[in-house]
């Protein structure tokens, strides 16, 4: 049962309802969004929580329903701090907390992620917003001051803190997306499920008949609601971990597991057995991948498979795959661990590109029983975004034409610096088979010169073609038709070049800017043009 309360902070009077809970049950801490967003339209999910033997917590913010104070001197900072104070004051400390924002609150929920660490259980975000970090501190207003011009500036909620806070987080998270949402951004929800699904066990819930008020959608809709709160409260790796000793060797079981850097479609996770062995489990959790997944992990399970017997290509070897997710709470596939690390630092880099030059000859050379799939363009000249000049019109004219004609060769198709492992001067592994394809050595080699360029600057990208050949290589085309191929997957990055350096960040390329990266795709595309136009 919920009971009523009101709470003193910083000269303010906050109302709130908090019920349940006990010693080691979580609490959820549910939050509403601006406007004229209350508790009140929340007390229906409150007692949802309270029914499966949750505390529940909600509370007015202040300039907020039965609160005082005036909302236009509310702003981001204050509402994280009542809610700590509210929190600290209702919720024993160290118990386990479940955070659930509404609108506005979304920022607010990622600050409480911060804040409170481990304690967080489980995320859940309804129609989520963020905002730059210029914005914490400033008073709402009245609509029209400072706080209003900078969440109204084009793309500013991109320099949020909120993402990084999210994507760190390795609890249950839970998207709740409306059909008509009229408030937020598509991008700005895109970006957050990004985040959410980078470490977290995570879940999209499509609401098609409602609009942005997930409050009131709640309060009136009682099979989603309840949907939701199964979705928050359930432990989303449960199947995963019963698949997982499954597979393992008699007796042996996993003693450690931690979250690898550098993965962008997919979850990459290290385990340790009890008897010291590395394996690595790969998941698709983001929709659009787990969508896809049963063709990707098929791919690469025959792929491992096929290398398993293949001089000059370390590559993992296969143990296990649930490519539908049919035994596990997201499609997997269980391989070895292979040694070394990804390296994207500048130290012994012009060896480095040779070694990675001398590995995708190797790669080309590789002759399957079974022909791959033909390759997938990743962009064309109807979904390709440029910016505004000459220099992208031009390029985005000489993808216009038919592919050129090619000698198909077995393709990674996803080579670049972040799949390849070296440990002690050389390659150790090329990893993320996924891509696998048939189709010209010219694509492989544009790929991984574009990412070269973005990550060590446009001259190294360039030269990448003169070390694939001087390594063995395959014969690439010339002039007009190896253009192609390199714009074709230049142009696929173009004109959020920093969407491919999130791992790299993960990896100390704090340096890698959108402006530095942009700047670099830029220039590798102009240099391209001049040298093969």
């Amino acid at each position: 049962m919920l009971s009523s309360f009101t709470f003193g902070h910083g000269g303010e009077r906050l109302s709130g309802v908090h019920g349940g809970g006990g010693p080691g049950r979580a609490t959820a801490v549910l939050l509403h969004g601006a406007g004229n967003g209350s508790k009140e339209r929340l007390v229906p999910l409150a007692a949802e929580f309270l029914s499966r033997g949750c505390g529940a917590l909600a509370f007015d913010f202040s300039g907020h329903g039965e609160s005082s104070g005036e909302l236009a001197e509310l702003s981001l900072r204050r509402r994280f701090e009542q809610a700590v104070a509210v929190i600290d004051a209702h919720v024993p400390a160290a118990e386990p907390l479940v955070l659930v924002g509404f609108s506005m609150s979304g920022q607010t929920v990622a600050d409480l992620v911060g804040h409170y660490g481990e304690r967080v259980t489980a995320v859940g975000l309804c129609a989520p917003a963020v905002y730059a970090a210029e914005a914490w501190d400033v008073p709402f207003g009245a609509g029209d001051g400072r706080f209003s011009a900078i969440i109204r500036t084009p793309d500013s909620w991109r320099e949020t803190p909120a993402l990084d806070v999210l994507g760190a987080y390795e609890g249950r998270t839970v998207l709740a997306v409306p059909g008509d949402d009229r408030v937020i951004p598509p991008a700005v929800t895109a970006a957050v499920q990004d985040a959410l699904a980078a470490r977290a066990s995570y879940t999209r819930l499509e609401l098609p008949d409602a609009d942005h008020y997930l409050g009131l959608w709640f309060r009136d809709h009682a099979g989603p609601r309840r949907d939701f709160v199964d979705l928050l409260l359930a432990d989303g790796r449960t199947a995963t971990r019963a698949w997982l000793a499954k597979q393992l060797p008699a007796g042996r079981t996993v003693a450690t597991t931690r979250f690898l850097p550098g993965g962008w479609t997919s979850q990459m996770r290290g385990l340790t057995l009890d008897d010291g062995t590395d394996l690595v489990l790969r998941s698709f959790v983001k929709p659009f991948f787990r969508h896809h997944a049963p063709g990707l992990l098929a791919r690469e399970a025959a792929v491992l498979t096929l290398l398993a017997g293949a001089d000059g290509v370390p590559a993992p070897e296969l143990l296990a795959v649930d490519a539908t997710a049919e035994l596990t709470d997201h499609p997997s596939l269980l391989m070895s661990r292979l040694p070394g690390r990804v390296r994207v630092d500048e130290e012994d880099l012009g060896r480095r590109l040779d070694l990675l030059a001398g590995q995708l000859a190797r790669i080309h050379a590789v002759v399957p029983d079974d022909r791959p799939r033909t390759y997938q363009a990743w962009t064309s000249p109807e979904r390709v975004r440029v910016p505004e000049g000459a220099l992208w019109e031009r390029a985005v004219d000489v993808i216009r034409r038919e592919p050129p004609t090619y000698e198909g060769v077995f393709l990674h198709r996803d080579f670049h610096p972040g799949n390849v492992l070296f440990d002690e001067g050389r390659i150790s592994g090329v990893v993320d088979w996924v891509e696998t394809s048939w189709g010209p050595a010219d694509l492989d080699v544009a790929h991984c010169s574009t990412a070269l360029a973005l990550l060590h600057g446009p001259e190294h990208g360039l030269g990448f073609r003169e070390r694939y050949e001087a390594q063995g290589g395959r014969q690439l085309a010339d002039g007009a038709d190896h253009l192609y191929w390199r714009l074709l997957d230049a142009l696929g990055y173009a004109p959020d070049a920093a969407k491919l350096a999130g791992p790299w960040r993960e990896l100390g390329r704090t340096d890698l800017t959108p402006e530095v990266l942009g700047a670099r795709l830029a220039a590798y595309v102009d240099g391209l043009w001049e040298r093969y136009a």
